[in-house]
C-alpha cells in the first residue's frame, strides 16, 4: 500500500541505501530521471549535486539543476539503512532568487563606484551609467543649479555619460517638477511616454515605450532627479519598482553628499582667501617683500599674518603689521582674521601707533578669554628722495632689525606690551631712516624660536640670526626674506615648528650712473 502512495506521488521520490544504491523509485522521479534503473549506484543515476547530497559531501547545499529546470531535495530517514529523497521543482523560485543576487550585486557595485566619489559632476555621471547599465535604455539625472539652470547627465546603455547644463523647464516633463522639490517627498512616477520634451530625448532608445521620474533623496536637501526612460511598453516590473527606489536612495545620497562637500569647498575657499597673507603690492620709492610659512605641512593659516596698507594718499604712510596671534592652526586663524579686520577698520588712524592699539587691545578685551591675545610690530613709511623714514612700534614683539649697508645688524628699541591681556598697554615708537640699499627686517618669533640644530633642541635665537644677517647686506629684500625663512627651516629640519612670518622693507640702492 505504502509502495502504491510512492508511486503514484506528485513528486519524484528515491529510496536509496546508505551506501548509495537505489532501492525504489517512483513514477515520478523515473520519468524526471530517463534510463533511471532500481538497484544500480546513485551517482550513476542521478545530476553529481544530489549524489553528492546523499553521501554528506555537499554541504548544506540540496538543490541543483535537472534538465532545465531546478529542484530542492529533502531527505527522510525512513529506515536505519535507508533514506529516502523527495524532489521539488523550485525553479521559479529559484528565478526569484537569482534575480534578488543580481540585484544585490547591483546595489553593491553602486555603491563601491558613488560613495567614494566627492566630485559632484562625477557622481551625477556615475548615476547615470549605473542606472542605464541595469533600469533603463537611457538613464537622466537632473540636478537644480543657481539661474534656473540644470546640469543634466544624460547616458544610453552601454554608452558613455554626457553632462551638459542647460536652461529647461521641468514643467513641460510630467513628474519632474514634482521630483525636483525634495520636500515634501512625492513617490516615483511610472508611466507611459505622455508630451516627453524634445531635450529628454536625444540618445533616446527610439521610441519610447515606458517612463519612470523618480526624485533623488538627499541628506535634508534634494539631490536631483533620475529619468528612466525604456523602448519596451511593457513598463516596470515590482522588483523594478522596488529597486528603483532603493538606487535612488543610494545615488540621492551620494549626491548629496558631493554636493554639501563642494558647497563647503567653495565656502572655505571664500573664508581662506580673507585670511590668507595678501600679495605685496610695488609701492613707490620702496622694495617689500614678505614669507610666510604655517606650523603645519597640511596647513595654509595659522596664527601669523603681515598686512600692507599703502599710502592713501601725497605726504601720507604705508603702513605694514605684522602679526603673531596667540595659538596655532584654524582657531589661530580665525582670531588671525578678526585682527586684521579690526585693524583694517583702524587704518584712518593709522598715524597713532599707540591709539590703534589701545582701540584694537580693547577689542581682544572684550572677548573676555585671557587665552586671546596677540603681539604686533607696526611699521609706518614713505621714501624723502633716496631715503625711507620709517616709525616703528611693538607690542610684546620681537624687536625689528636695521640691516645697514656696512654690514651692522641694529635692533630697534621699540618696545611694549603684548595686546588683549592688560586694560592699560604701553608702546614706545622709534624713529629710522633707511639709506639706499638697507633694510628693515620684520619677523615672527617663529624664527628665532625655531628648535633644531646640531642637538634637536636648541633655539635658531636672535642672535644667530644677526649673525647671519651681518653677511647679507646689500640683498635685496625677496633674496632676504627668502633666505631668513630657509635658514629657519633649515635649523629646524623635519621637526616640529611654529608659524612663520618674515617682511623686508628696503630702501632701493641707488642705480650707478650709466647701468639700467
Amino acid at each position: 500500500m505504502v509502495g502504491m502512495v510512492w508511486e503514484d506521488a506528485p513528486y519524484p521520490m528515491l529510496a536509496v541505501s546508505t551506501t548509495g544504491t537505489v532501492e525504489q523509485a517512483n513514477k515520478a522521479a523515473r520519468r524526471l530521471l530517463a534510463g533511471l534503473v532500481v538497484g544500480e549506484r546513485l551517482e550513476h543515476a542521478v545530476p553529481e549535486w544530489l549524489s553528492h547530497a546523499h553521501f554528506g559531501c555537499g554541504g548544506s547545499e540540496r538543490y541543483g539543476a535537472i534538465g532545465d529546470r531546478v529542484y530542492q531535495a529533502h531527505p527522510v530517514q525512513a529506515a536505519a539503512d535507508r533514506i529516502v529523497w523527495w524532489l521539488v521543482d523550485v525553479t521559479e523560485r529559484q528565478h526569484e532568487v537569482d534575480s534578488l543576487r543580481e540585484w544585490a550585486t547591483f546595489l553593491a557595485e553602486a555603491s563601491s563606484e558613488l560613495l567614494p566619489s566627492l566630485n559632484l559632476d562625477r557622481c551625477l555621471e556615475v548615476t547615470a551609467c549605473l542606472a542605464a547599465r541595469r533600469l533603463a535604455d537611457v538613464a537622466l539625472v537632473v540636478l537644480p543649479r543657481p539661474g534656473r539652470r540644470y546640469a543634466i547627465a544624460r547616458c544610453a546603455r552601454g554608452g558613455q555619460a554626457v553632462r551638459e547644463d542647460a536652461a529647461i523647464d521641468p514643467g513641460t516633463f510630467p513628474g519632474l517638477a514634482e521630483a525636483l522639490q525634495g520636500f515634501p517627498p512625492v513617490p516615483p512616477r511610472w508611466s507611459t511616454p505622455e508630451e516627453i520634451p524634445g531635450w529628454a530625448l536625444r540618445d533616446g532608445p527610439g521610441e519610447v515605450g515606458s517612463v519612470a521620474v523618480t526624485a533623488l533623496p538627499g541628506h535634508g536637501l534634494p539631490a536631483g532627479a533620475l529619468v528612466l526612460l525604456r523602448g519596451s511598453p511593457d513598463g516596470f516590473s515590482g522588483d523594478e519598482r522596488m529597486f528603483v527606489r532603493l538606487f535612488a536612495l543610494w545615488a540621492g545620497s551620494a549626491i548629496a553628499v558631493a554636493r554639501l562637500y563642494v558647497e563647503q569647498s567653495i565656502i572655505t575657499e571664500t573664508l581662506m582667501a580673507e585670511l590668507l597673507p595678501p600679495p605685496t603690492p610695488i609701492l613707490d620709492g620702496v622694495e617689500l617683500a614678505a614669507r610666510y610659512r604655517p606650523a603645519g605641512p597640511s596647513e595654509h593659516v595659522g596664527g601669523d599674518f603681515y598686512d600692507v596698507y599703502p599710502a592713501a594718499g601725497s605726504g601720507r604712510e604705508s603702513l605694514v603689521v605684522l602679526g603673531d596671534v596667540a595659538g596655532k592652526g584654524l582657531e589661530a586663524a580665525v582670531l588671525t582674521g578678526r585682527i586684521r579686520n579690526t585693524l583694517r577698520a583702524l587704518l584712518p588712524l593709522a598715524d597713532d601707533h599707540q591709539r590703534v592699539l589701545e582701540l584694537l587691545n580693547g577689542v581682544l578685551l572684550s572677548d573676555s578669554d585671557p587665552t586671546r591675545y596677540v603681539t604686533l610690530v607696526l611699521a609706518s613709511f614713505q621714501h624723502r628722495g633716496p631715503r625711507v623714514a620709517m616709525r616703528l612700534t611693538s607690542a610684546g614683539h620681537p624687536a625689528p632689525l636695521i640691516m645697514r649697508t656696512d654690514g651692522r645688524v641694529e635692533a630697534v628699541p621699540a618696545v611694549g606690551t603684548l595686546i588683549g591681556v592688560l586694560d592699560e598697554i604701553t608702546s614706545v615708537t622709534d624713529s629710522v631712516v633707511l639709506e639706499p640699499g638697507e633694510t628693515c627686517l620684520l619677523y615672527s618669533d617663529g624664527i628665532i624660536e625655531a628648535r633644531g640644530g646640531p642637538l634637536g633642541h636648541e633655539f635658531f635665537g636672535e642672535e644667530r640670526l644677526c649673525e647671519q644677517l651681518g653677511q647679507c647686506a646689500g640683498m635685496p629684500p625677496e633674496a632676504l626674506a627668502e633666505r631668513v625663512q630657509m635658514l629657519a627651516s633649515q635649523w629646524v629640519g623635519d621637526g616640529e615648528h611654529d608659524d612663520m612670518a618674515v617682511v623686508a622693507i628696503s630702501a632701493p640702492r641707488e642705480q650707478e650712473e650709466g647701468r639700467p
